[in-house]
């Protein structure tokens, strides 16, 4: 039986290189992975996931979302996953500016049912969202216009805040 440590110190010995091996063998892609060649199922984003409540948040939680989506829709077309993210965008901004104060954090979670999509993003804060009457001078406050033309949303109360949730049918 040959000793793998046989290197000496403790280090694994490496057999010689295959001359049959193709050339890239033993490259590594960009982002450090080996290349694949199967086609595994990506594994599974942790989920829920834990932000700072600051502006740089709301991209995270759109990386977040098209991870989720990916592994629980792959089907979903490029057309409802720009919603997703619109709408993952418009929950997670009123989260950071009206749901939490300096200091605080926040709860993403995306969660895919049979005919529809639903994300919650749960906060500290009680009060909750309410449409603002339209204006032109305004550059903000059009969100929940949004959220009302693409999704079905509401409010829930929690022990400590709320939770926003919309759904996007499928």
């Amino acid at each position: 039986m040959t000793d793998p440590t046989a290197g000496g110190l403790g280090t694994p010995r490496k057999d010689p290189p295959d001359p049959a091996a193709p050339a890239c063998a033993g490259r590594r892609e960009r982002g450090g992975e080996e290349p694949r060649e199967d086609t595994a199922p990506p594994a599974q984003p942790s989920s829920p996931l834990t932000l700072e409540s600051t502006p740089e948040s709301v991209a995270a939680a759109r990386a977040y979302a098209r991870d989720m989506v990916a592994f629980l829709a792959p089907e979903l077309s490029p057309e409802r996953m720009s919603d997703v993210e619109l709408v993952v965008s418009e929950l997670v901004t009123n989260a950071v500016r009206y749901g939490t104060e300096p200091g605080d954090s926040l709860l993403v979670v995306v969660e895919a049912g049979v005919d529809r999509l639903r994300i919650e993003v749960h906060d500290p804060v009680r009060r909750t969202p309410r449409p603002r009457p339209e204006s032109a001078r305004r550059e903000r406050g059009r969100g929940l216009v949004v959220l009302n033309a693409l999704t079905r949303w509401g409010t829930d109360d929690r022990p400590l805040g709320k939770v926003v949730w919309a759904e996007i049918r499928w």
